[in-house]
């Protein structure tokens, strides 16, 4: 409400006193109760001093409600004839208004600072603008009623608002229609991370109360998995119950108690979890928020000695409901000699015939130490593993020349026979013929010894069924039909 002060007194066109609560009714009807019977009469306010000139005006002693001083008694302008009227003052720019609720009267921004330009320039061009020059003619209790009108209609759209940023509350005046327009004008940003209550579109009321909660991020790092996740929280405790995350005898890296600033913070947890280790034929099961297979192993009071090692590496993160076997591994070292063969390099001699090969060099093999590591896990050996080798010699090539001359088809003294029956008799005519005690081979029979005599290498069965008639015309020019004592005949035939 405005705080205008009534007058209990007022003077009347012609200058005479009136006292208007005694009054029924004012100049232009403007009504007031009358004075009950046996209420002592209050007692009169003296005149204020008369203008000089002016029949029936007097000095002006009133003051706005919005000035910082609000007089006593208020009392009506006075104007020359020739005065165009006085003109009320207006609050500056910013400046409170008197009469407000809290003083939230400053030019603000958005639909709240347009509706009051507007509610200015029709205040320049208002009634009571207009009236201004008629008031030594109206009233002064008329002149109230339209003061204290303007006032409470101000009053109205004034709100007291309680807005709490963060946890600290503070009480405000605006004329703002919704939350949204507050908190701009307040200089509050929210982002998509950030709560408000109730949502930014819904409209205010005097006395309604607003909550912001600015997000903040954490780099959250849970049971060994990172992740990037927003929170409204003020401390790391009440972090972890808006993310859910089960507390109770899990590891933090700072106190539950830290605030948690706009810049947000690194915040690693390590629950409590079932782990099961196998070791030495027994299953010991603990819980724990190791933050390694290492830890969790020696938590079980199993101690890894030597080469020991564990079926997960040690230095992996433990899992609910994981199953660890410890390995008890003994290990030894073995150096074996090995053979490195030798490689055959082959050489064509024009003064050898076609098929014929000649060792020219012998081959060494060469000789490789080779070092092994040996391991028995749980009791069980396993495969050795080559950790080393060296070689001790190197091997030797062996050198062969091979004949690239073109071997006789005839022999003097041999071709006329035929050659053919004997090969009938002997092998059936198959070049490829062995007898059954492994001794003689070919399509005339030969042993080995008497193959390599006649110039053949390796066995006479493997050589083509030509070479084996030139070498058989060649033993029967040097031993006649004595080698093939049974079938000897049939060459003459």
């Amino acid at each position: 409400m405005s705080n205008v002060h009534h007058p209990r007194n007022a003077y009347g066109a012609d200058g005479t006193y009136v006292d208007v609560h005694n009054a029924e009714t004012l100049a232009h009807g403007v009504y007031t109760a009358p004075r009950e019977q046996g209420t002592p009469r209050a007692p009169r306010i003296p005149d204020s001093p008369r203008i000089p000139g002016v029949p029936g005006a007097r000095e002006d002693t009133y003051r706005p409600a919005y000035e910082s001083t609000v007089p006593a008694v208020p009392a009506m302008s006075a104007v020359s004839p020739q005065s165009p009227g006085p003109v009320l003052p207006r609050p500056a720019d910013g400046a409170p208004y008197a009469g407000g609720a809290g003083g939230a009267g400053g030019a603000g921004t958005g639909r709240a600072a347009r509706r009051r330009r507007t509610r200015d320039a029709e205040r320049a061009d208002s009634p009571m603008r207009r009236l201004l020059p008629l008031l030594p003619l109206v009233p002064q209790a008329l002149v109230v009623a339209f003061l204290a009108g303007g006032t409470t209609a101000f009053v109205a759209e004034d709100k007291a608002i309680e807005l709490t940023v963060d946890g600290e509350p503070r009480t405000l005046h605006t004329f703002a229609d919704d939350v949204g327009e507050l908190l701009a004008e307040e200089g509050v940003r929210v982002g998509a991370h950030d709560m408000v209550a109730p949502s930014p579109g819904t409209a205010l009321d005097s006395g309604d109360e607003i909550a912001v909660r600015h997000g903040r991020p954490v780099r959250l790092t849970l049971d060994g998995r990172r992740h990037q996740v927003w929170t409204t929280a003020h401390t790391v405790e009440e972090a972890l119950g808006q993310l859910g995350v089960r507390a109770e005898g899990a590891h933090l890296s700072v106190s539950r108690s830290r605030r948690i600033g706009r810049e947000g913070l690194a915040l690693d947890v390590r629950t409590e979890r079932a782990v099961t280790v196998m070791a030495d034929g027994r299953a010991r099961t603990v819980r724990t928020n190791a933050a390694t297979v290492g830890e969790a192993v020696e938590e079980a009071g199993i101690t890894l000695r030597g080469q020991d090692t564990t079926s997960v590496p040690p230095g992996s993160f433990p899992r609910d409901g994981q199953t660890i076997t410890v390995l008890r591994i003994t290990g030894a070292r073995e150096v074996r000699e090995e053979t490195i063969p030798f490689p055959v390099r082959r050489t064509e001699d024009p003064a050898l015939f076609r098929g014929t090969e000649v060792v020219e060099r012998a081959g060494r093999p060469g000789l490789l130490r080779v070092t092994y590591a040996l391991r028995t896990v749980n009791g069980v050996r396993q495969r050795p593993r080559r950790v080393r080798s060296e070689i001790v010699r190197e091997p030797r090539a062996q050198v062969v020349k091979v004949g690239t001359k073109p071997r006789p088809a005839s022999v003097r003294g041999a071709d006329h026979l035929d050659w053919q029956a004997l090969a009938a008799c002997e092998s059936g005519g198959r070049a490829d013929a062995v007898d059954p005690s492994g001794t003689y081979g070919g399509l005339y029979q030969f042993d080995a010894h008497t193959w390599h005599s006649l110039g053949g290498t390796g066995r006479p069965q493997d050589a083509s069924a030509a070479e084996q008639t030139f070498r058989a015309k060649k033993l029967y020019i040097r031993r006649g039909t004595a080698p093939w004592p049974h079938c000897g005949t049939r060459l003459e035939n």
